[in-house]
């Protein structure tokens, strides 16, 4: 049954990304934190980006822009560790809160509060025009890879800041696409490893879960492209929306 859920989360949130307006690590971190602990869900959410982000430099890695990348990633790189070891930080703190609901009890528990609050924020600013049209001048850009590094080594939402930065930054499509891909498996193989380090991520059915997983997702992404290739269907998004609002909301109260 584990193995039913997370297959079928894995590739319905897949599939979704491709229409939805959102990235796969922000539609699978809180469908993984269900069924996981919230910090290994983000390790276990960051193994299938990359794999899925490794296929995609495959396709499109000759396009990026090396400059661009250098300037935004190596920046990127240092503030990724640096988020990753918050996360672990957080992850040993004490509840703040423990309360009782329908005679079950729950704990509010410091990590969770701080990646639903991310998820709310995050999922806002990829479903609000407004805001998804920020952009910053390109003389910025080392400051963009800190702070996408940063929240990529905390919670894997790195992609709305990311393209804040790289707006401006003179690419063509092509180009803009794979520096992103470059970007972030620069974030994340250094998160990984430290999260790696300090999680049981592999052991027992983990590894055999972790593949059924990705697999699960790459086929989504395929179905998906198949059925609604480049179509934006906004009631889905808003539907997405909540759901991920729901899930914050379910970590911030202890209650996931």
């Amino acid at each position: 049954m584990n193995y039913l859920v997370i297959c079928l989360v894995a590739f319905l949130a897949s599939g979704l990304t491709l229409f939805s307006g959102f990235g796969l690590g922000t539609l699978l971190l809180p469908a993984m934190a269900i069924f996981f602990p919230i910090d290994t869900a983000i390790a276990l959410t960051a193994i299938v980006h990359l794999l899925n982000n490794l296929f995609k430099f495959a396709l499109l890695g000759r396009h990026a822009d090396r400059a661009t990348v250098l300037r935004f990633g190596l920046p990127a790189i240092l503030a990724a560790l640096l988020g990753a070891r918050m996360l672990l930080w957080l992850s040993h703190l004490q509840p703040l809160l423990t309360y009782q609901l329908f005679g079950l009890q729950f704990q509010i528990m410091p990590v969770k509060l701080v990646v639903a609050g991310l998820m709310v924020f995050f999922a806002l600013f990829e479903l609000l025009p407004r805001l998804a049209e920020i952009s910053v001048e390109k003389k910025y850009l080392p400051l963009g890879g800190l702070l996408s590094g940063f929240f990529g080594g905390l919670s894997g939402h790195q992609g709305a800041l990311r393209s804040i930065f790289l707006l401006k930054a003179g690419l063509s499509k092509e180009s803009f696409i794979a520096t992103g891909v470059v970007i972030t498996l620069l974030v994340d193989i250094p998160r990984i490893i430290v999260y790696s380090a300090s999680f049981s991520l592999l052991q027992g059915d983990g590894v055999s879960m972790l593949a059924a997983a990705v697999l699960s997702a790459f086929s989504g992404a395929f179905l998906g492209n198949r059925l609604l290739n480049k179509v934006t269907l906004r009631g889905i998004q808003l539907l997405v929306a909540g759901m991920l609002l729901g899930i914050a909301v379910g970590l911030a109260l202890g209650l996931i």
